[in-house]
C-alpha cells in the first residue's frame, strides 16, 4: 500500500513518468471491480437462498469459491500494477 502511494506522490510531480500514475488508477481499479463482484456475489446468494433455503448450503459453498477466485485474480492484478513503473 505504501508503494502505491509513494508511486502516486511520485506520479503527481512534474517528472513525467506517465506509467507509475497509471498503476496507481489500475490497481484501484482493481480493487473497485473486485469490491463490487463480490458484493454482487453476496447479494445474489442471499437472494437465492431466500428463494431456496433447501439449498442454502450448496449456494453458500459456490458463493464462497467464487469470492476467493474474485479474490485472487485482484491480488494477481495489484501485483502487476505494483510492477509497473
Amino acid at each position: 500500500m505504501l508503494n502505491m502511494l509513494t508511486m502516486l506522490l511520485q506520479a503527481g510531480g512534474m517528472s513525467g513518468d506517465v506509467g507509475a500514475g497509471l498503476a496507481v488508477v489500475g490497481a484501484g481499479l482493481v480493487v473497485l471491480g473486485a469490491g463490487l463482484g463480490i458484493g454482487r456475489i453476496g447479494g445474489h446468494m442471499t437472494e437465492a437462498m431466500a428463494r431456496q433455503p433447501e439449498a442454502g448450503a450448496n449456494i453458500q459453498t459456490a458463493a464462497i469459491i467464487l469470492a476467493a477466485l474474485i479474490e485472487g485474480a485482484a491480488l494477481f492484478g495489484l501485483v502487476i500494477a505494483g510492477f509497473i513503473k
